[in-house]
């Protein structure tokens, strides 16, 4: 059971108390603090939920799309402008974190890159000789080293500070940055399309039901107080 409907039981159960036992004070305590405690539940409940004749409420789904927008806008204007960027890119360019292409180099595909050096062979002035001594058959057995080899030098070349000083000059470039701009802008308009109103309603309850729950208790006990002070004043 949350504090919301703690809060609201408690501010019944004394309205109850002082109907039951005519206690003016009792009954003005629980009638105010349960009023209190209502109508920010219900101020909530709006706030996410539509409701039949109420106007404003489900804002958040009912504003969707501005939501999806202010991310966007956020993401692309505050944290992927040129500066952030260009920091981005001198800061890795210290021996202590640099761009780490090695992940990325391991994964590439080289064998086109030996059957290029085959058909070198084959189109040379050793591609006779090659024939006489099985033909490719007999340099199939170094694809392996030879791809082993490719990428162990590509991934030495990529962590030496020239090639990242040429890497951050190229990435550098109006063009460049614009083009990556670009890019980043459409991978994160896509990945917001695949939110939906109720996806995002969840992501939003999620994050702030707790603080949304004490709301409701602050409502009950401000108006319990209010509820006192007003059957005192008549007393």
């Amino acid at each position: 059971m949350n504090k919301s409907v703690i809060t609201n039981l408690i501010a019944a159960l004394l309205l109850a108390l002082g109907y039951y036992f005519s206690s003016a004070i009792v009954l003005s305590i629980g009638l105010f603090a349960l009023s209190g405690a209502l109508t920010n539940w219900l101020a909530i409940h709006m706030l996410f939920e539509k409701v039949p004749g109420l106007y404003g409420s489900g804002v958040i789904p009912s504003r969707f799309e501005e939501f999806k927008a202010g991310i966007s806008h956020l993401m692309m204007k505050q944290f992927f402008t040129d500066e952030n960027i260009d920091r981005f890119l001198s800061d890795q360019g210290g021996s202590q974190s640099p761009i780490n292409l090695q992940p990325v180099i391991e994964q590439v595909d080289m064998t086109p890159a030996f059957d290029a050096l085959v058909t070198t062979v084959e189109q040379s002035s050793f591609g006779g000789m090659l024939a006489m001594v099985g033909g490719t058959d007999a340099i199939t057995p170094l694809k392996e080293p030879f791809i082993e080899k490719m990428k162990a030098s590509l991934v030495e070349i990529s962590q030496s500070e020239e090639f990242y000083t040429l890497l951050k000059n190229e990435l550098e470039q109006p063009d460049v940055l614009a083009d990556m701009k670009t890019k980043i802008n459409e991978i994160v308009s896509q990945r917001l399309n695949e939110l939906t109103p109720e996806l995002v309603k969840d992501i939003i309850q999620e994050m702030i039901r707790e603080h949304l729950g004490w709301l409701v208790v602050w409502g009950g006990v401000f108006g319990g107080v209010i509820g006192l002070i007003a059957a005192l004043v008549q007393a």
